[in-house]
Protein backbone atom coordinates (compact mmCIF):
# COMPACT_ATOMS: atom_id res chain seq x y z
CA UNK A 1 0.00 0.00 0.00
CA UNK A 2 1.30 3.45 -0.89
CA UNK A 3 1.91 5.98 1.80
CA UNK A 4 0.40 9.45 1.83
CA UNK A 5 3.62 11.20 0.74
CA UNK A 6 3.94 8.93 -2.30
CA UNK A 7 0.29 9.43 -3.24
CA UNK A 8 0.67 13.20 -2.86
CA UNK A 9 3.70 13.18 -5.14
CA UNK A 10 1.92 11.09 -7.74
CA UNK A 11 -1.06 13.44 -7.63
CA UNK A 12 1.17 16.48 -8.11
CA UNK A 13 2.95 14.80 -11.04
CA UNK A 14 -0.38 13.83 -12.64
CA UNK A 15 -1.70 17.38 -12.29
CA UNK A 16 1.52 18.79 -13.76
CA UNK A 17 1.48 16.39 -16.70
CA UNK A 18 -2.23 16.95 -17.31
CA UNK A 19 -1.56 20.68 -17.45
CA UNK A 20 1.44 20.10 -19.77
CA UNK A 21 3.84 21.90 -17.43
CA UNK A 22 7.47 20.83 -17.20
CA UNK A 23 9.14 20.10 -13.88
CA UNK A 24 11.38 23.11 -14.43
CA UNK A 25 8.44 25.40 -15.14
CA UNK A 26 6.41 24.26 -12.14
CA UNK A 27 9.41 24.50 -9.85
CA UNK A 28 9.96 28.05 -11.06
CA UNK A 29 6.28 28.94 -10.52
CA UNK A 30 6.33 27.39 -7.04
CA UNK A 31 9.61 29.04 -6.06
CA UNK A 32 11.46 25.78 -5.40
CA UNK A 33 14.32 23.93 -7.10
CA UNK A 34 13.82 21.33 -9.83
CA UNK A 35 15.45 18.56 -7.75
CA UNK A 36 13.23 19.33 -4.75
CA UNK A 37 10.06 19.19 -6.88
CA UNK A 38 11.27 15.94 -8.41
CA UNK A 39 11.80 14.48 -4.93
CA UNK A 40 8.30 15.57 -3.92
CA UNK A 41 6.79 13.94 -7.01
CA UNK A 42 8.66 10.69 -6.29
CA UNK A 43 7.43 10.67 -2.68
CA UNK A 44 10.89 11.16 -1.21
CA UNK A 45 10.08 14.47 0.51
CA UNK A 46 7.05 15.72 2.39
CA UNK A 47 6.58 19.39 1.49
CA UNK A 48 5.51 22.04 3.97
CA UNK A 49 2.17 23.81 3.73
CA UNK A 50 3.94 26.84 2.26
CA UNK A 51 5.57 24.74 -0.48
CA UNK A 52 2.23 23.06 -1.22
CA UNK A 53 0.64 26.49 -1.56
CA UNK A 54 3.27 27.47 -4.15
CA UNK A 55 2.83 24.22 -6.05
CA UNK A 56 -0.96 24.64 -6.03
CA UNK A 57 -0.63 28.15 -7.38
CA UNK A 58 1.73 26.92 -10.10
CA UNK A 59 -0.78 24.23 -11.08
CA UNK A 60 -3.80 26.56 -10.87
CA UNK A 61 -5.50 24.32 -8.32
CA UNK A 62 -6.57 25.01 -4.77
CA UNK A 63 -4.06 24.70 -1.96
CA UNK A 64 -6.84 23.02 0.05
CA UNK A 65 -6.74 20.05 -2.31
CA UNK A 66 -3.04 19.52 -1.71
CA UNK A 67 -3.42 20.11 2.04
CA UNK A 68 -6.06 17.38 2.28
CA UNK A 69 -3.94 14.98 0.21
CA UNK A 70 -0.93 15.74 2.43
CA UNK A 71 -2.96 15.07 5.57
CA UNK A 72 -2.84 18.66 6.76
CA UNK A 73 -6.63 19.11 6.47
CA UNK A 74 -9.49 16.69 6.84
CA UNK A 75 -13.09 16.90 5.78
CA UNK A 76 -15.48 16.32 8.67
CA UNK A 77 -17.59 13.78 6.78
CA UNK A 78 -14.80 12.28 4.68
CA UNK A 79 -16.27 13.41 1.36
CA UNK A 80 -14.32 15.51 -1.12
CA UNK A 81 -15.14 19.19 -1.32
CA UNK A 82 -16.45 20.86 -4.46
CA UNK A 83 -13.00 22.38 -4.86
CA UNK A 84 -11.33 18.96 -4.72
CA UNK A 85 -13.85 17.51 -7.16
CA UNK A 86 -13.09 20.27 -9.65
CA UNK A 87 -9.33 19.88 -9.10
CA UNK A 88 -9.51 16.10 -9.56
CA UNK A 89 -11.62 16.07 -12.72
CA UNK A 90 -9.39 14.79 -15.55
CA UNK A 91 -11.85 16.00 -18.19
CA UNK A 92 -11.11 19.66 -17.37
CA UNK A 93 -8.15 21.70 -18.54
CA UNK A 94 -6.18 23.81 -16.07
CA UNK A 95 -7.90 26.95 -17.38
CA UNK A 96 -11.35 25.37 -17.06
CA UNK A 97 -10.61 24.28 -13.48
CA UNK A 98 -9.43 27.77 -12.63
CA UNK A 99 -12.55 29.37 -14.16
CA UNK A 100 -14.90 27.01 -12.30
CA UNK A 101 -13.10 27.64 -9.02
CA UNK A 102 -13.33 31.41 -9.51
CA UNK A 103 -17.07 31.16 -10.18
CA UNK A 104 -17.63 28.85 -7.21
CA UNK A 105 -15.69 31.13 -4.85
CA UNK A 106 -17.57 34.19 -6.11
CA UNK A 107 -20.86 32.44 -5.26
CA UNK A 108 -19.58 31.66 -1.77
CA UNK A 109 -18.44 35.25 -1.28
CA UNK A 110 -21.81 36.52 -2.49
CA UNK A 111 -23.64 34.20 -0.06
CA UNK A 112 -21.45 35.42 2.81
CA UNK A 113 -22.51 39.00 2.05
CA UNK A 114 -26.22 38.13 2.30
Amino acid sequence: MKDQVTELGEFIRAQRERSAISVRNLAERAGISNPYLSQIERGLRKPSAEILKGIAKGLSISAETLYVRAGLLEHPDGTPSVIEAIDDDPALTARQRQALLEIYRSFLDQNDEN
